[in-house]
């Protein structure tokens, strides 16, 4: 059974991709950060979903917790991935945080900015120079695939959170480098960038938000779902997409398509 390693996977769009793999016949390492309890509800899913549930099962077998931002976490957690499956077939770089301030550019404050980039963009880097490393000792001839997930935000300003658009950029460009180093290695790098997605972290904003999808700003007129990003990376772990090293796949319901 293939292993598909996914990060920041106890909630939201982490969770939703989590489910949609498990449901695919994989085997989910599920990261989390803080929230063991919600981690264990994303494993106890994924059991369901390939339809391994049972009394004796040991959810916590499946939950790996560290904090990306921090280079020994990152060594340890890749570590216990390989000790617990003993492979690893896919990396899923989700985890990622918005500002716990929103300020305008002017006046954002150096430590919030740190803080962004350490978990943004540091951390999924460094986890995958780590993984990569790995796989390229194996000299197997195994095909193994990267996501990261990034935002609109990459492209898209928003002047009270520029911190968060500054990262996602950043990520943006992480992947054309991977994909550029480790194609030829059959080690195949993708972004997935969503837009406007229901979960925890756009809570805060889900009026403003339901009031321009209304009025048109996504032109399928509705919230991306942790699904919907689901759904585009099993296609890319389940080889549908290998051709297609370093592509940007818009998993935001027509968002980006410039309009007058």
């Amino acid at each position: 059974m293939k292993v598909v390693l996914v990060t920041g996977a106890s909630r939201g769009i982490g969770r939703g991709i989590s489910l949609t793999l498990a449901a695919e016949g994989f085997r989910v390492a599920v990261h989390y950060n803080g929230n063991r309890e919600a981690a264990l509800e994303t494993a106890a899913g994924c059991h369901q979903a390939l339809e391994r549930a049972a009394p004796s099962v040991d959810l916590s077998d499946d939950i790996f917790q560290a904090d990306i931002s921090d280079p020994a976490d990152r060594a340890r957690l890749v570590a216990e991935v390989d000790e617990r499956y003993g492979r690893l077939d896919g990396l899923v770089n989700n985890a990622g945080m918005a500002p716990r301030r929103r300020d305008d550019i002017i006046d954002a404050d150096e430590d919030v900015f740190d803080e962004i980039m350490k978990v943004n963009l540091y951390g999924p880097y460094f986890l995958t120079q780590l993984v990569a490393r790995r796989w390229l000792e194996l000299h197997d001839g195994e095909t193994r695939r990267v996501v990261f997930v990034t935002s609109v935000s990459a492209e898209m300003p928003s002047i009270q959170r520029g911190e968060y658009c500054v990262s996602k950029a950043g990520l943006s460009m992480a992947v054309q480098l991977f994909a550029a180093r480790l194609a030829g290695e059959n080690i195949l790098v993708y972004e997935i960038r969503p837009g406007i997605t229901a979960t925890d972290m756009t809570a805060g904003v889900q009026e403003k938000y339901e009031t321009l999808i209304a009025d048109g700003l996504v032109p399928q007129r509705r919230w991306g779902t942790p699904s919907d990003i689901g759904g585009v990376t099993k296609a890319i772990m389940g080889g549908d997409l290998d051709f297609c090293a370093g592509t940007v796949i818009h998993a935001d319901g027509g968002l980006h398509i410039p309009r007058l």
